[in-house]
């Protein structure tokens, strides 16, 4: 099983604290259209025939497209790679773009059966803090519109420990959530990146940098409520209904094949990882030559190690020592001499033949990754 993801690297509008490759500008958006179908073709031998589970339009804001461009987009895949019947397909969209008569379009013309909504939050001040081209108004009419088309499969992201989002209006927000019974959350702490508009605010005094007491407690709340509300959290920003899980996304974690298309796009095969050039201009005009614009890596034993732990220890599967006999019998002697401490101090905790994050151990997440690396002599 295997899945595409294209990327779509346009946007109305740039958050402060996005750092995804995008441009606001749509001048070129024909031309990127043609060159992801040709590098759909150019990339058609990656994943070796294997069947299709997912297919992911991310961005930037692949709601920009209209009809008649998703579906040059899913004919083309189609023709290319088998996709199973119950394949999930996935569209992010920002809440401005999903009039009721796109919605509807959607549903009828192309295979689309999930929507990944960029709420990010249900407050006026938050959005006009992050410079989010809706409004309030527009984040519920997306989410209600979208469920009265028959939308079932939905997910949303919320993002906490803004300097605008108390611990009360946090609470809010997830009640909201919740209260639509949208069946799959993923909710994001707050980063500070360089080259943001944001990082740069930070870096010059602007703005006070990340508190990071108050977005420990909001996600405290967020793990809180979610499970009150019947939420399960498979992973550390990933919060699901029963039967809910991100399939595409939950494919990245159990280390699966994946073809990406579009600048800035990643791909990984099990054995090699390659990154498309995230420069528009430059991408066209490779691809228009036939030659793919990507850097490749060959993974070591270490890289997958590391990478096992880090993306296996964030979520509900966790940690099987024996799967570190695959890697090499150092990397699962390295692992089984230091997570005792791990769950003397609370941090990971045994189910069954498994190791897996404590809610405690959750907000350390990626330190407790980092303690566990292998480091070559």
């Amino acid at each position: 099983m295997a899945g595409i993801y294209l990327h779509i690297p346009f946007c109305k509008k740039a958050c402060h604290y996005c750092n995804f490759h995008f441009s606001t500008s749509l001048k070129s958006k024909p031309a990127l259209l043609e060159a992801l179908l040709l590098e759909l073709n150019l990339q058609k031998e990656y994943l070796n025939g294997a069947p299709l589970e997912s297919i992911y339009l991310g961005g930037g804001t692949p709601s920009i497209l209209d009809i008649s461009e998703l579906q040059r987009l899913f004919n083309a895949i189609a023709q290319l790679h088998p996709i199973l019947s119950d394949a999930e397909i996935t569209l992010e969209a920002n809440p401005d773009d999903l009039t009721k008569a796109k919605i509807a379009e959607i549903k009828a013309y192309t295979p689309v059966n999930r929507f990944s909504i960029g709420i990010q939050s249900f407050r006026e001040a938050d959005l006009l803090w992050m410079n989010r081209a809706h409004n309030p108004d527009q984040a519920r009419q997306s989410i209600e519109w979208t469920q009265e088309a028959g939308f079932n499969n939905l997910t949303i992201d919320l993002i906490f420990g803004t300097p605008t989002l108390t611990d009360a209006n946090w609470t809010d927000n997830l009640r909201i959530a919740h209260n639509y019974h949208i069946p799959h959350l993923s909710c994001y702490g707050l980063t500070i990146e360089s080259g943001t508009a944001l990082g740069n605010w930070v870096k010059n005094g602007k703005v006070p940098p990340l508190d990071e007491e108050k977005s420990a407690r909001h996600f405290q709340i967020l793990q809180s409520l979610s499970e009150n509300a019947g939420y399960e959290q498979y992973e550390i920003s990933n919060f699901s209904l029963p039967g809910h899980y991100a399939r595409h996304n939950s494919n990245y974690w159990l280390g699966k094949p994946y073809l990406g298309i579009g600048p800035s796009a990643h791909s990984y095969n099990g054995h090699t990882r390659q990154w498309n050039l995230a420069n528009n201009a430059l991408y066209i005009q490779a691809i228009k030559e036939g030659h793919i614009p990507a850097e490749m890596e060959i993974i070591s034993p270490t890289q997958q190690y590391n990478e096992y732990i880090m993306t296996r220890l964030r979520t509900r599967w966790g940690v099987n020592p024996e799967e570190l006999d695959q890697i090499g019998p150092p990397y699962r002697h390295h692992f089984e001499s230091l997570i005792p401490d791990m769950c003397l101090k609370g941090w990971v905790e045994k189910h069954l033949q498994v190791y897996r994050l404590t809610p405690k151990g959750k907000i350390l997440a990626d330190y407790i990754s980092s303690e566990l690396f292998y480091i070559n002599p």
